[in-house]
């Protein structure tokens, strides 16, 4: 118990600067006068209150974190900022139970876009704002502005960016510090969603609405302010603009700052993940528009639209939805679903596998094969012209194992209460994902609010999991990582 206070000493100051930034939604409460001020109030009085008084009684346990704290730090971070985020809709909405509006503040943070409310046209602009705002915070990872600031608390950040950063290869940074890299992850995703927010409003929406889903385009949270999601405006500029930050989104942010930092496009066309993750969404999006054409569902160029922004929002884990993609023939999308646990790079806002391992197991599988045939032949492992150490390839088949067992995990316990196949299957691939909408009962034109509480805590996990990337979670249920 008491390896953990000196985690519970860190994890007060953050809980303390969390409840600072209920200071945004207070703002548009008071703007729009929608009757919420008080509840953030509240809410940051609340969370504030607890911070301090857990850091009082962890005082004397201050030390500096040892490696492995980052991955317990990490969790009961997530897990704490969610109950204090879940605060105001609760004080809103006092039908709402807590297991709902944990599920709705955990999936904002995971940028899942998983919801169990309805009615979001009406809901005051401040709650709106609060979960888009939360998505947004969550897409680069909470962690990472944490450790942007963690120099100013006396903390160092280095084990926190490894607990929770995507990818197998978290050794990559982009300026000799850890703060510093944080601090231009958070320039360039910054940029980008006031570029998204510009277009947006040029290309017809509201200011209001623009903010929160340039808020959730870039951070591939799905998080929308209509009920219907994109598909309330009916236009295909907005459809596209949201593609392609979309698109950005799910690239890899250090390949982004390399390229503004150069000046020049030439660092996409040198990152297989990015030519990978276009040529893979390119012809899916062709194969799958021309089989609904050949299934006469649409005309070919409706069939692109459609397709185009559907398959792009769940291949990227992001959950927005232009047309209800459930009625379609069933081949399209689960096709969909396939991608979405393969196409996002490494260090992007994305989930799933990420298309770096997907390449490393395709390669893996490849040299099996000519190992077979040639045994003598000595074949590195390579992606482009990195050769890429085996004990790499072995962590990737190790967490692609784990995954797998993950989603069936999921799935039999989601069977087990009583989902059908169809909605049990995707809502595990749902939420270990990211994306938010499956099939079925939480459909596009559904949401979770059916489900039961078990159901919901089960999904709520599955959502966790997902967004740390599995070992970072089910490593805290070791006994080995709590000996000595």
């Amino acid at each position: 118990m008491l390896k953990i206070l000196p985690v519970i000493h860190v994890l007060s100051k953050l809980v303390m600067l969390f409840s600072g930034l209920f200071v945004f939604p207070c703002l548009v409460s008071w703007f729009y006068h929608d009757g919420t001020l008080g509840y953030f109030v509240r809410a940051a009085i609340g969370s504030g209150a607890l911070g301090l008084l857990l850091w009082l009684a962890t005082l004397r346990f201050e030390r500096e974190l040892k490696p492995r704290d980052g991955f317990t730090l990490v969790t009961l971070m997530w897990l704490s900022f969610a109950v204090a985020a879940s605060l105001p809709m609760m004080f809103y909405q006092p039908s709402l139970s807590f297991s709902h509006a944990f599920f709705e503040s955990m999936s904002a943070l995971t940028t899942t876009g998983a919801t169990t409310l309805q009615g979001l046209d009406l809901l005051p602009p401040a709650i709106n704002f609060w979960r888009n705002f939360l998505s947004w915070l969550g897409g680069m990872g909470i962690i990472v502005l944490a450790v942007a600031v963690l120099p100013m608390l006396g903390i160092g950040g280095m084990q926190l960016y490894k607990a929770e950063t995507p990818g197998p290869m978290k050794d990559s940074k982009l300026a000799p510090r850890i703060g510093q890299t944080a601090k231009n992850l958070w320039y360039i995703y910054s940029a980008l969603t006031a570029l998204c927010f510009v277009c947006l409003w040029l290309g017809g929406m509201p200011p209001f609405d623009a903010l929160c889903h340039a808020f959730t385009a870039v951070a591939l949270g799905g998080f929308s302010t209509k009920d219907a999601s994109i598909g309330h405006y009916n236009s295909p500029l907005l459809e596209a603009i949201v593609c392609v930050f979309m698109l950005l989104g799910a690239l890899n942010f250090a390949t982004h700052f390399t390229a503004w930092r150069q000046r020049s496009l030439r660092a996409y066309l040198h990152d297989i993940e990015a030519r990978s993750v276009l040529m893979l969404l390119g012809g899916s999006i062709l194969a799958m528009s021309t089989y609904l054409w050949w299934h006469k569902v649409y005309s070919f160029g409706t069939a692109l639209r459609h397709v185009s922004f559907n398959l792009i929002s769940v291949a990227t884990d992001t959950g927005y939805a232009s047309v209800d993609y459930g009625q379609w023939p069933v081949f399209v999308p689960l096709w969909m679903l396939l991608l979405s646990c393969l196409t996002a790079s490494s260090g992007s806002t994305g989930g799933g596998i990420k298309m770096i391992r997907t390449l490393i197991l395709t390669r893996q599988g490849y040299r099996e094969i000519t190992q077979l045939l040639h045994p003598k032949a000595i074949t590195p492992l390579k992606i482009g012209r990195r050769v890429i150490p085996d004990t790499v390839a072995f962590s990737v088949l190790g967490f692609i194992f784990v995954y797998f067992i993950s989603v069936a995990s999921f799935t039999f316990a989601l069977l087990g209460s009583g989902l059908d196949f169809i909605t049990a299957f995707s809502a595990s691939l749902a939420c270990i994902n990211n994306i938010g909408p499956g099939l079925g009962q939480i459909g596009p034109s559904g949401n979770y609010g059916g489900l039961n509480d078990f159901q919901i805590w089960t999904c709520t996990l599955a959502m966790l999991v997902g967004r740390l990337e599995v070992f970072s979670v089910l490593i805290l249920f070791t006994p080995t990582f709590w000996r000595k």
